[in-house]
């Protein structure tokens, strides 16, 4: 068992508040916990929060990073899984942006016991296309092609994605601030969660959930389709979509007073059955 001081130092976690119930927030690839920034002053002040880097994002521990166990989403969820131990979380609402959706997903599954709700912003179980049953919105080849150009040209891979993600091809705090989190995460834990991300598929897990789940979705997000999050409701249990008309996918950054409606509006009720 790690030391609480080893997990939170490890993974840079925050905590504000001292509520009984608590809010852990889980940023998405290439992203950090200060993102969250602009969702924060939205959310409900009587809950404790808990923000936290990934092992290879943020301020957290490089030290401590380790390419195999962060080739996976599992390796992810670890951590997640350790900090609620450590720290003895309970009553957990999980929010998650983009694959920390699913790396939330796959946490719960681990301690169904201390996280109680999940909340997906923007989420995608694969970001591939399968078939005409499923189409994630990229094609493998044209991920395979990304992820070299990481290698090649790494600047220029973030100050090409950035724009996609976010939905703002013109200069844009947003957009600036998201390139420069691309630019400054060590390219080789970048490259091993772009990998993880972008090539894995966990549809399989969806039909497995028994929490309630809140699915926040773009009606215009180039990296996950309107047609993801429907089929994310379809498959998962307990759960319910949202679409919040906007453009892009980090909604908690750009649209946080929308995010936020939607998200007290499932606190109220998931603790009203409570």
């Amino acid at each position: 068992m790690f030391a609480p001081e080893h997990i939170i130092d490890r993974n840079n976690v925050y905590i504000m508040g001292s509520g009984n119930k608590v809010i852990m927030m889980a940023h998405g690839f290439g992203c950090n916990q200060t993102m969250w920034r602009f969702l924060i002053p939205e959310l409900p002040d009587d809950y404790k929060l808990v923000l936290f880097d990934y092992v290879g994002s943020g301020a957290a521990s490089m030290a401590e990073y380790s390419t195999s166990k962060y080739s996976s989403l599992e390796g992810y969820a670890q951590d997640i899984v350790d900090i609620c131990k450590v720290l003895d979380l309970q009553n957990v609402s999980f929010i998650g942006h983009s694959v920390s959706g699913t790396i939330g997903l796959l946490a719960a599954r681990a301690v169904p016991d201390r996280i109680n709700a999940l909340i997906m912003i923007c989420p995608s179980p694969c970001f591939l296309n399968i078939d005409q049953g499923y189409q994630g919105g990229f094609e493998k080849h044209d991920l395979s092609e990304l992820i070299e150009l990481m290698d090649k040209n790494y600047i220029g891979w973030a100050e090409y994605l950035a724009p996609l993600v976010t939905g703002i091809t013109e200069r844009h705090p947003v957009t600036n601030e998201l390139t420069e989190s691309f630019c400054t995460t060590n390219p080789i834990s970048a490259k091993n969660f772009a990998k993880a991300t972008f090539f894995s598929d966990h549809r399989t897990i969806l039909p497995e959930n028994t929490h309630p789940v809140l699915l926040l979705q773009s009606d215009n997000d180039a990296l996950a389709s309107l047609s993801v999050g429907q089929y994310m409701e379809k498959n998962t249990p307990n759960s319910e979509l949202q679409v919040i008309k906007g453009k892009g996918h980090c909604l908690h950054m750009t649209h946080p007073q929308d995010v936020a409606l939607h998200i007290k509006r499932f606190l109220e009720v998931k603790c009203a059955g409570e």
